[in-house]
């Protein structure tokens, strides 16, 4: 299991409220800052999981961590009939919706919110399951993992973007350095939140990538699962089916 990295570490909340709390504050601030943090290329990343998305052809999907529904908005996209976007945030909930309706995409987008490790749903709900960036605040990984494979159609797709470390030189060193020095400096600077960069600069650097994340999706009880790196590594695609 990945190590418990929290936002406020001298809070006596449990890590579901404050990772709330953190995403309340810093909802507003959030798309801006997140496209700076990322030199844009997460746009890149998301249009690769509607790619693999679309090849399911799902008539229903539910985007788990949908924050202010980025990903949920790219994945109408695939032409399914239902988009639920689901976030445990109403801060970040109530930004997604405005965007939705801009675009008039209402009709198609459902923002909900909900925990993700007691999803409100019955077994075998969904053709399709999304998770851009939000694993890694899961308090329980396995659950939260077990409750989308629980509502998961079988022969179902779950697909996870999410933060990974790379392992090649001069990469390596160039992230360490960006996510230890820059990244906390950005959020000091430009957030209303000035820990709450921090916690996801070392959530990401401790969070299990790779094989290691294969693993708890194999332990779980998904099949066929594979990881796909992003962008030199700081990044990873993770693709798995059930049963």
């Amino acid at each position: 299991m990945s190590e418990k990295i929290t936002p406020y570490k001298n809070s006596a909340l449990g890590k579901k409220l404050q990772i709330t709390k953190m995403f309340d504050t810093i909802s507003n601030e959030y798309d801006d800052l997140n496209r700076v943090i990322s030199f844009g290329i997460d746009i890149k990343w998301r249009k690769k999981v509607v790619q693999i998305i679309s090849k399911k052809k799902p008539k229903n999907i539910l985007d788990i961590a949908t924050g202010t529904g980025d990903l949920a908005i790219n994945l109408t996209k695939t032409d399914a009939s239902e988009i639920i976007g689901l976030d445990i945030s109403e801060g970040m909930l109530k930004v997604g919706r405005k965007k939705i309706l801009k675009k008039q995409l209402d009709s198609t987008i459902k923002m909900v919110i909900g925990d993700s490790e007691n999803l409100p749903y019955e077994n075998n709900s969904f053709d399709a399951i999304s998770v851009a960036f939000g694993v890694r605040n899961f308090e329980n990984l396995e659950i939260g993992l077990a409750e989308i494979l629980r509502v998961l159609k079988p022969k179902g797709l779950l697909v996870v973007l999410e933060t990974s470390v790379p392992i090649k030189f001069p990469f390596k060193q160039g992230y360490y350095i960006y996510t230890k020095a820059l990244l906390p400096m950005i959020g000091r600077l430009f957030s209303k939140d000035k820990l709450a960069y921090r916690y996801l600069s070392e959530s990401a650097s401790k969070f299990p990538y790779g094989q290691a994340f294969n693993n708890i999706l194999n332990k779980i009880g998904f099949i066929n699962s594979t990881a796909m790196p992003q962008t030199f590594g700081v990044a990873t695609i993770y693709t798995a089916t059930k049963k």
